[in-house]
């Protein structure tokens, strides 16, 4: 038997809210099926939702996210969708590489500066003969 989740059932097993789910749907990045206000998500959704929240794990835009699905509409084989995949892996990859090293400069920098303070306390507290 085939999947079929929920709304409820499909944030559980994602852990996102309702709200994310709708704002997906609204932005054409999901499909769910509709029987009145009630939504269902089959195998295609469900896979769907593993590829999205894996872009935004590695920090693609939800813009970068639809192209990227809707390439899969266009050419079932997945050529270009992993052509394309591998362009925007590519740049995200220099992008975070680029981010890594900045947090690393601020975190040294931080180190550094703190490392000073705590030096210029010590020297206060041995010159005034502080013990705090």
């Amino acid at each position: 038997m085939t999947e079929r989740l929920d709304m409820k059932q499909m944030c559980a097993r994602f852990d996102v809210t309702p709200r994310t789910l709708r704002h997906y749907e609204y932005i054409e990045l999901l499909f769910p099926e509709r029987d009145g206000r009630a939504r269902f998500y089959g195998p295609r959704e469900i896979a769907r939702m593993t590829l999205i929240l894996r872009g935004r794990k590695f920090g693609f835009s939800l813009e970068e996210i639809r192209q990227w699905l809707e390439l899969y509409d266009s050419d079932p084989e997945g050529r270009t969708q992993k052509l394309r995949w591998i362009e925007l892996a590519e740049s995200q990859l220099e992008e975070l590489t680029l981010r890594r090293r900045h947090l690393d400069d601020a975190i040294q920098e931080l180190s550094d500066l703190r490392d000073t303070v705590l030096m210029d306390l010590d020297q206060s507290d041995r010159s005034t003969g502080s013990d705090d």
